[in-house]
């Protein structure tokens, strides 16, 4: 095929597929990215950032990676675990709001402090925000969940509130079903099981306890999920290395 008959925007897609590839196998890229990696998260580096006003404590990679998913989905509900600041409510928020339509997020949390509640509640995303507090492995709160979720066509679920094992496994097994096929499920945090241990001195989780081990102990039992190895090797830079899963059935 000549260079004018050529698709530019398939070649493009095809290179940028191609180095994701390669990334895979490139130790010396791999082994510099999980440095820069651990000392970024020894200071605090996934602190640094907002969205539209609200921290949202997530590496930039990641954040971007959310919006490729979201873009190629195009759900109409997401179910996040983990509210924080909610800057990550917000960001899903705003990126269902330009898909359009009657579209939600629904951001679960033990404990959203007054003022985060506050905060969300005047920001201008909050159309599309639906908060609930409580432990996202209630069974008064699953229930919820399901019953909001129960006739949209669409469902992405990201994961990212108590990273222990046991909590983790426990969400895989309450909202992995709402996930559509072709979408995606995200587990943030993985990263914990390839750190030193001291840098979750002060927490539940560490390495043989972690977001990662039970997403491992969950895909030996779910054939329709799969980890997505290429789309994340193309970020090298991730809290959720074998944690963007997609459902293939």
């Amino acid at each position: 095929m000549s260079d004018e008959k050529e698709d530019p925007v398939a070649r493009f897609a095809a290179e940028k597929e191609a180095r994701a590839r390669a990334y895979r196998d490139d130790a010396p890229m791999k082994t510099l990215a999980h440095r820069f990696r651990e000392e970024a998260i020894r200071r605090d580096y996934e602190y640094n950032f907002t969205w539209m006003g609200r921290p949202i404590i997530q590496f930039p990679q990641d954040i971007v990676a959310m919006q490729e998913l979201i873009w190629k989905v195009q759900p109409d509900l997401i179910v996040e675990t983990g509210v924080a600041h909610g800057g990550s409510v917000v960001f899903s928020a705003s990126m269902l709001a330009l898909l359009g339509g009657a579209r939600e997020v629904i951001g679960i949390d033990v404990d959203i402090r007054p003022h985060n509640r506050a905060a969300l509640e005047a920001h201008p995303m909050k159309p599309f925000i639906h908060l609930i507090e409580g432990s996202s492995t209630d069974p008064q709160v699953i229930a919820e969940v399901k019953a909001r979720a129960a006739s949209r066509k669409r469902v992405l679920v990201a994961l990212d509130s108590n990273h222990t094992h046991a909590h983790v496994a426990a969400e895989l097994e309450a909202y992995a079903p709402l996930v559509s096929v072709e979408s995606y499920l995200v587990v943030f945090d993985t990263v914990v099981e390839d750190l030193p241990d001291a840098l979750s001195a002060q927490r539940a989780w560490k390495r043989g306890n972690s977001p990662k081990t039970a997403v491992h102990d969950f895909l030996a039992r779910h054939p329709e999920f799969v980890v997505d190895a290429d789309f994340e090797a193309k970020l090298l830079l991730t809290v959720a290395p074998d944690g963007y899963l997609k459902r293939l059935r």
